[in-house]
């Protein structure tokens, strides 16, 4: 059973970045798969950006590529989700999503929320203009 621990969450301007993290903990150095997804109040969950240990490939939700950056430790036990240029609809809840492990998501799968098992309780990420 995995836990997915998001943090760095906070209020910030248009423009602003930010950092989120994610710490699955219960997780030894293995292969499985994690995803930020987001969700402003009204509206549908939405995949932001995936990673999975095995691959290079990386995946990003059509309204955040070229300004965030998802990346991995060394220790691929936190999964960082860097935002660049935040505007005010990127306002929402980010949650943190992990695989079971050992479970391979392709990248064409990777931002779909079905895929998952395991959620936090995610932080909440709020820009002003």
């Amino acid at each position: 059973q995995a836990r997915p621990v998001e943090s760095g969450g906070g209020s910030v301007q248009t423009g602003d970045s930010l950092r989120l993290s994610c710490d699955v903990s219960e997780y030894s150095r293995s292969d499985y798969c994690r995803a930020w997804f987001r969700q402003a109040p009204g509206e549908e969950r939405e995949g932001v950006a995936g990673i999975c240990n095995r691959g290079v490939a990386l995946v990003y939700g059509a309204s955040v590529k070229g300004r965030f950056t998802i990346s991995q430790d060394n220790a691929k036990k936190t999964v960082y989700l860097q935002m660049s240029g935040l505007k005010p609809e990127d306002t929402a809840m980010y949650y943190c999503a992990a695989s079971s492990e050992y479970e391979y998501i392709g990248a064409d799968k990777r931002l779909n929320s079905t895929m998952y098992k395991f959620w936090g309780q995610g932080t909440q990420v709020t820009v002003s203009s």
